[in-house]
């Protein structure tokens, strides 16, 4: 199981790749088999799965019912953008052009650890959703129980 935590600056090279930091590389178990399912995110990110992290969500959407039209909708728009994608030997990824427009991302990028996958977002756009999310630490932690 990975445990991503933390968050990394880069830039995006013009053949749209990515470094991964070695720290999360590291984190990675050896059943990805150094590979990564990217797709769509919420709030305009680029969610970045571990090929076994992916293989839970996939089989948690596979449990839904699909005669609810909301379910078909979202596995439709999860998956239409999910691709598998591998470490190159400089611990680097490519992003798909179709996710590298989505997220908005042009040249710098961030990189945010969130647990079971990383996120990937246009550092504009993640100080944007901070903004419009204006809460405080002390009053989202209040708000939810450990």
């Amino acid at each position: 199981m990975s445990s991503f935590k933390g968050q990394y600056s880069y830039t995006i090279d013009l053949k749209g790749r990515i470094n991964i930091p070695a720290k999360f590389r590291k984190t990675i178990s050896p059943e990805a088999n150094e590979t990564f399912v990217l797709t769509r995110g919420l709030e305009d990110c680029i969610f970045a799965y571990p090929l076994d992290e992916w293989n839970i969500i996939e089989k948690k959407l596979r449990t839904l019912p699909a005669t609810r039209k909301e379910i078909r909708l979202y596995i439709r728009m999860t998956t239409s953008y999910a691709t598998e994608v591998q470490f190159d030997k400089q611990g680097r990824i490519a992003l798909p052009q179709y996710l590298i427009e989505l997220s908005q991302i042009t040249k710098d990028v961030l990189i945010i650890g969130t647990l079971n996958k990383l996120e990937i977002w246009s550092p504009e756009i993640y100080e944007q959703y901070l903004k419009e999310n204006n809460q405080s630490y002390e009053d989202l932690a209040e708000k939810i129980e450990l």
